[in-house]
């Protein structure tokens, strides 16, 4: 038999479940965007995605600007990917 009292019982566990699952933290993601700018300080800098737990980059790639390849080293975190 269905009682009313129940039925309020029921919709009270699954509201209290729905607030306990939706109140768990995200899980970190295993990838960063990072900008990389260039050490001929040309102002020349692009992104690349990068492992979370990897130490910084320092890259040699080619500079558009300089003409030549230089060195290009890790500034900032742009966002997790």
């Amino acid at each position: 038999m269905v009682t009313l009292n129940s039925v309020r019982c029921q919709e009270n566990n699954s509201a209290r479940f729905m607030l306990c699952c939706g109140l768990v933290a995200k899980s970190k993601s295993k990838y960063i965007l990072v900008r990389m700018k260039s050490a001929a300080e040309t102002g020349y800098c692009f992104n690349i995605r990068r492992l979370r737990l990897q130490e910084k980059l320092v890259l040699l790639r080619y500079d558009p600007i300089a003409k030549q390849r230089v060195l290009f080293t890790e500034k900032r975190k742009i966002r997790s990917v």
